[in-house]
């Protein structure tokens, strides 16, 4: 089969690999019919990436149809439309049952629970996934939900409501969205679902910023941010910011945009180990700061519902759609921002 592998930094290719075979009794194979690419990719790709070596496939956002089984998966049927959420379980230990794959007891390393970050489990930029604990570890897509919104909710999607979850959005809430990528775009969306009055969308780039507006953010326009920000509500801060981004600098600007008492999320990935937070200012605040990494299929019930109902539209966030052999030029595009990109959609077999 086909499938994109990682050869060094800034060099995706397009690579013939070995078919997958089945993983355990429990597992499942899965023709995937769309794959995107993640912002968290690019650390892989800029050669930052969370293990050491070359060679191994890449991706961990996918969709497509259950063509084999094994005996002991529970749950599915071959033939099925399915949503493989980016990280996998063991299906087997409590917080797995109850979703929360992010706190597996057997697989507590996020780099061998997540598809594509080293080898520990296959990439899903590729034409066939082998999916262990399938039972768990996929989950069974609505017809009325597209494969696009289904890449979205794979883990961008998800991401993003963990974060607005967590910083409890509540009705009548002012929020700052900081990085309009497809998490933060997404983190827009989830807001206003949750009530927020007004919503504030800070990046760099002009056309994020279009398209926060387009989905009802006020875009922040001046170069000095948090001084904006702070004019918008009348010299006051936001009630939540959401940060979408990983860098020190909007982790900062995070925790300096809300006021007294105000609540930060944190869901860009950073690997920063000495992180200069400011203690002061967060204690002055009363600042509740929350960091985290999500579990897909804790969040999927509530996003499935709310998808397929259309008061989410993860399709929205789906700027270009390539085939995989084009797998290189994708990344490069992605990874310079070029052609107004905001989140790629792979055919694997094209």
């Amino acid at each position: 089969m086909k499938a994109l592998t990682y050869a060094g930094p800034q060099a995706i290719s397009c690579t013939e690999v070995d078919d997958p075979a089945l993983p355990g009794p429990d597992g499942a194979i899965v023709r995937v019919t769309a794959a995107g690419i993640c912002g968290s990719d690019l650390h892989i790709y800029g050669g930052h990436g969370f293990t050491p070596g070359t060679g191994y496939g890449v991706g961990h956002e996918a969709v497509g149809q259950v063509v084999e089984l094994g005996p002991q998966a529970h749950g599915l049927s071959v033939g099925d439309r399915v949503l493989v959420p980016a990280s996998a379980g063991c299906d087997r230990c409590g917080n797995c049952r109850a979703g929360v794959v992010a706190a597996c007891a057997r697989q507590p390393l996020p780099v061998d629970a997540c598809y594509g970050l080293g080898g520990a489990l296959a990439g899903a930029q590729a034409q066939l996934l082998a999916v262990p604990h399938a039972g768990g570890n996929l989950v069974r897509l609505p017809d009325a939900i597209g494969d696009e919104a289904a890449v979205v909710l794979t883990d961008n999607a998800p991401t993003a409501w963990y974060g607005a979850r967590r910083a409890r959005i509540a009705p009548g809430d002012t929020v700052v969205v900081i990085g309009l990528g497809p998490v933060g775009l997404m983190a827009v969306q989830a807001a206003f679902v949750m009530g927020a009055a007004r919503v504030l969308g800070v990046d760099l780039v002009a056309d994020r910023r279009a398209r926060a507006a387009a989905l009802g953010a006020e875009p922040v326009e001046d170069d000095d941010p948090k001084q904006a920000v702070r004019e918008m509500l009348g010299g006051g801060g936001a009630d939540v910011a959401v940060e979408a981004v990983g860098a020190d600098a909007t982790i900062a600007l995070a925790t300096a945009v809300v006021g007294h008492r105000g609540r930060v999320a944190v869901v860009g990935v950073s690997q920063n180990r000495a992180f200069p937070f400011h203690l002061p200012l967060a204690q002055v605040k009363e600042l509740e700061f929350h960091i985290g990494l999500c579990s897909v299929q804790y969040e999927l019930p509530a996003l499935l519902s709310l998808t397929a109902a259309g008061r989410l539209r993860p399709e929205v966030v789906v700027s270009h759609r390539l085939p995989m052999s084009a797998g290189a030029r994708a990344y490069r595009m992605f990874a310079d921002r070029a052609d107004d990109v905001c989140k790629v959609v792979l055919d694997p077999w094209r």
